[in-house]
């Protein structure tokens, strides 16, 4: 099976004031907030997400039910370039990884993974985009 659920970290969470935020938040029922094991950088104005085994690196976010899975991967596909259109290596990837819900409870769902160096961006150590 094909998940229909998306874990956000950055530009898409509520309290974004952003286009693509927006069509989320139309399109996608909020089942709560989640995190997953990695670590955060600061790209630009936006967050990169990489993954890691280190129990003490922790990203939070949120995690959504897409309503219309195909058409809404279809549009963050876009929105993050990611995919054969683009030029290679994609700065981002889009990957099945394990979140845990805040209240308890395990899911497995679609995010983007940053796939360029992170050599010299600073990372946001508490894991969190919206609190730096």
């Amino acid at each position: 099976m094909i998940s229909d659920r998306l874990f956000v970290y950055g530009t898409l969470m509520r309290g974004f004031d952003h286009p693509m935020a927006r069509l989320l938040s139309a399109n996608a029922d909020l089942i709560g907030e989640a995190r997953c094991r990695g670590r955060l950088y600061l790209v630009k104005h936006y967050p990169g997400l990489v993954l890691s085994d280190d129990p003490a690196d922790i990203v939070h976010g949120e995690l959504y039910r897409l309503r219309a899975r195909d058409e809404m991967l279809h549009e963050f596909d876009m929105y993050e370039a990611y995919g054969e259109a683009f030029p290679q290596p994609t700065e981002y990837l889009r990957q099945m990884l394990g979140v845990t819900l805040e209240g308890g409870g395990n899911s497995e769902a679609w995010t983007y993974v940053y796939n360029w160096p992170v050599a010299g961006l600073p990372r946001i150590e508490s894991g969190k985009f919206l609190a730096q």
